[in-house]
């Protein structure tokens, strides 16, 4: 394990090549063109950094690459950095992910390459701060700056209603994220530490933990987005460039679950069992709910988004089981969906790219002109419906063997989600890829060079996943271990 403050350099790096873009002098087309090429290349160093860090880090459960420094000592504020299994894997899927959505823009942006770079490189800072955070106010910096970036890239590169759903997205998680503020002031003021480590084995008084717990939830379930909270997802994907709606499914999302595994269940434990059947039901709703929305879309790209509310269900579900095969599958699940959704994300992009239209009624029988992408397509969408030897049939069997352990009804009504989910997705497949030839996609071409070497890693991921999860689920294992067997110890979970 290495000395040299690798968090610090993963999370800085972006920043300082963000600067770096912003210096770059020329001609429009010259500064364009190397803004790109500046990102794409600083983003593959923080990635090579993080793969770095997943090779040499233990896999003992505990926190590693610890750096610590005072910010404001009267009130124990500092720079507190570490990552453990579980924040680690979501720092390897962002630094994964931002050279992708870099590439996937390539083209399609046409104007402010600059400053959509710039904008894409902080983000990526502020994910990784967020995960590395292990002091809860510059968790909160982290966690509430991120809003900003995805603010612009939305209502700046977005759609015809790019406005309204950057509004949308940044007042619905704003507004949650107050009371969390709250809650968190509370904590470290009854607890005295705004440290991290401390605060995961804190014994927070029991009824105070019922009030706390509320606030918490309501900031993790907007980000989520769990049903009723999911409300501003479809606008703010469907208005968002490519790139925008691969990052916000692919990694944001995942934040509100991180919330939840990090904060609402170690730190009130007493709530998180007391609250859990509030959480079953909501999650199940989401499932089924948005499932069936999802299948009266017409636009590709909602339909996924709507998607993603019914996957991330399985998240909530499983990690409120508080079991360690339930816990283990809602972070396979949220890696999988990850990768899965951003890759059809990026498959919408192709399509929209090439024709300007998202709309499934002006797609069908690309099979006949597009083979390679009917193929990439496909492994995507399956795994998507949870086939076995794909990452998305892990995290779902693992979540609903946890599900069954709790309530046989529980389970029951989870697995419908994984019928509606063949049927919405089959569906837009039969619909956009088989058939016969659609007049309005007339002489349209198959994936390019840059398009495939964007495709492949995704592709291999989903199938290394599927077929050799082991490899994934060991980084974590131990992280759950410690958290369930803390729970135990402070409170007898049924």
């Amino acid at each position: 394990m290495t000395n040299w403050p690798i968090l610090s350099l993963m999370i800085f790096i972006p920043f300082f090549g963000a600067i770096i873009i912003s210096l770059i002098g020329g001609d429009p087309k010259t500064v364009s063109s190397n803004s790109k090429i500046v990102a794409l290349w600083t983003s593959l160093v923080v990635l090579i950094l993080s793969i770095f860090s997943w090779i040499t880090m233990p896999t003992g459960g505990e926190f590693y690459f610890l750096e610590e420094l005072d910010l404001i000592s009267s009130i124990g504020l500092s720079y507190r950095l570490g990552v453990d299994g579980i924040s680690l894997v979501f720092i390897l899927l962002s630094t994964f992910l931002v050279p992708l959505c870099i590439l996937a823009s390539w083209k399609s942006i046409t104007f402010r390459v600059r400053e959509y770079m710039i904008l894409f490189l902080i983000l990526e800072t502020l994910l990784i701060g967020t995960f590395c955070a292990l002091d809860l106010i510059l968790f909160y910096i982290f966690f509430e700056s991120l809003l900003i970036p995805m603010f612009l890239i939305i209502g700046i590169w977005g759609g015809p209603r790019r406005v309204y759903a950057a509004f949308k997205f940044f007042l619905y998680t704003l507004g949650g994220s107050v009371l969390f503020l709250i809650a968190i002031i509370v904590m470290a003021n009854v607890s005295e530490t705004f440290d991290i480590r401390i605060l995961l084995n804190a014994n927070i008084p029991e009824t105070l933990q019922l009030w706390l717990w509320p606030a918490f939830f309501v900031s993790f379930a907007i980000k989520t987005p769990m049903w009723p909270f999911h409300t501003w997802l479809p606008d703010a994907h469907v208005e968002a460039p490519t790139a925008g709606s691969v990052i916000l499914a692919g990694v944001l999302l995942k934040v509100g679950g991180y919330g939840f595994i990090r904060f609402s269940i170690p730190m009130l434990p007493y709530a998180s069992e007391y609250y859990s059947l509030l959480v079953y039901v909501l999650s199940v709703i989401a499932i089924i709910y948005t499932s069936l929305v999802a299948l009266m879309q017409n636009d590709m790209k909602k339909l996924i988004a709507y998607s993603s509310v019914a996957h991330m269900g399985y998240v909530t579900l499983g990690l409120f089981t508080f079991k360690q095969e339930g816990m283990d599958g809602a972070m396979t699940q949220m890696i999988s969906h990850g990768i899965v959704s951003a890759a059809l994300f990026l498959c919408v992009g192709v399509l929209y790219d090439r024709k300007n239209s998202r709309l499934i009624s002006d797609y069908g029988g690309l099979v006949l002109r597009m083979p390679k992408y009917a193929l990439v397509f496909m492994i995507f969408l399956l795994s998507s419906i949870g086939l076995p030897g794909t990452s998305g049939f892990v995290g779902e069997f693992l979540i609903l063997i946890s599900a069954y352990q709790i309530n046989e009804f529980l389970a029951l009504f989870s697995g419908v989600g994984i019928i509606l989910g063949a049927c919405y997705m089959l569906w837009l497949y039969k619909r956009v890829i088989l058939g016969s030839i659609n007049k309005k996609i007339g002489d349209i071409s198959d994936i390019d060079i840059r398009e495939f070497f964007i495709f492949l890693p995704l592709v291999v991921l989903v199938l290394w996943i599927g077929i050799y999860p082991e490899s994934f689920i060991s980084e974590y294992r131990e992280s759950i271990s410690n958290l369930i067997n803390s729970l135990n110890e402070r409170i007898v979970i049924q």
